[in-house]
């Protein structure tokens, strides 16, 4: 767990530092070219820098251990904080949203500028940089299976498709059609809601009680009955607990086994699941007798 928190830790900072340059150079072209589009593009770069201050702390959170209060542990605060992420990024996309959808209906197209190629030029700098994040990110979210950290990487994919939309509003708007800079504003605000959506829905599974994909309990029912003595599974139920996976198992032994020995049995079959099921953080192991 230690690890995973000081790996998270790494990319957020290297994705900080990498958001604030790219922040003030679209806020700086979208100024001195004339961009709505890419100033929009701009304030959503520099919500990332707040949302991955979110993610490490929601992930230094959910890394501590299990004490008195929270026997079960703390997996869920990171789940937390990626729903507080999926809210950050809904109500920036929907600043940028309103404010395009007012210059569009105000039909006042004459009194808007035209982008300057600087504009286009970041747009494409910003696609590029993005989508960097975005797997370098991703591939460590799915290392150390960080929810919040795979958000803050959906967070990243958003800026990217954000900055093509801004992309084709420039280059419209260049090509004589000032009001596409404005209707790429509003395009980006749906990209954004979309991926704050599915970052809040994916949150909020975790946080309530579900049991795994019945191919996964398939494959602990495989992994239980491997051991000889295990004459059959009455009962076995899973629940995720954030990234984590809890599991009950009631397992039919010979009636005539000793305590020990039925106990030894029991333990056995605990360490395979663990072994085979990284994600397992507690099992329950309940012995029922077989009659031979």
């Amino acid at each position: 767990m230690e690890e995973s928190r000081k790996t998270a830790n790494r990319v957020s900072v290297i994705t900080i530092i990498g958001n604030v340059i790219l922040s003030v150079f679209k806020l700086i072209a979208g100024i001195m070219a004339h961009s709505g589009a890419m100033i929009s593009d701009a304030i959503h770069s520099a919500s990332d820098v707040f949302s991955t201050f979110v993610v490490i702390i929601g992930i230094k959170l959910a890394s501590k251990e299990s004490d008195k209060e929270h026997p079960y542990g703390h997996e869920r605060l990171e789940c937390v904080a990626a729903i507080l992420l999926s809210v950050i990024l809904f109500i920036t996309g929907l600043g940028i949203g309103l404010d395009a959808f007012k210059k569009i209906v105000s039909g006042n197209y004459g009194d808007l500028i035209v982008p300057g190629v600087l504009a286009l030029i970041a747009a494409v700098v910003s696609i590029l940089t993005k989508e960097g994040m975005y797997w370098y990110t991703r591939h460590y979210a799915k290392k150390i299976d960080s929810a919040a950290l795979m958000a803050d990487a959906w967070h990243h994919r958003s800026d990217a498709l954000s900055s093509i939309g801004a992309l084709i509003g420039i280059g419209g708007a260049m090509l004589g059609y000032p009001v596409m800079d404005c209707v790429a504003s509003l395009v980006i605000f749906v990209f954004i809601a979309k991926a704050a959506y599915d970052i809040f829905k994916d949150a909020m599974d975790k946080m309530v009680d579900h049991s795994c994909d019945e191919e996964t309990e398939n494959k602990m029912r495989e992994c239980v009955l491997q051991n000889e003595n295990v004459h059959g599974i009455d009962m076995l139920q899973t629940r995720i607990f954030g990234n984590k996976i809890y599991v009950d198992v009631e397992i039919l032994l010979d009636a005539t086994l000793s305590l020990g020995k039925a106990h030894a049995i029991a333990e056995e079959v605990h360490d395979d699941i663990e072994r085979n099921f990284p994600k397992v953080k507690h099992i329950m192991i309940h012995v029922n007798p077989y009659e031979m």
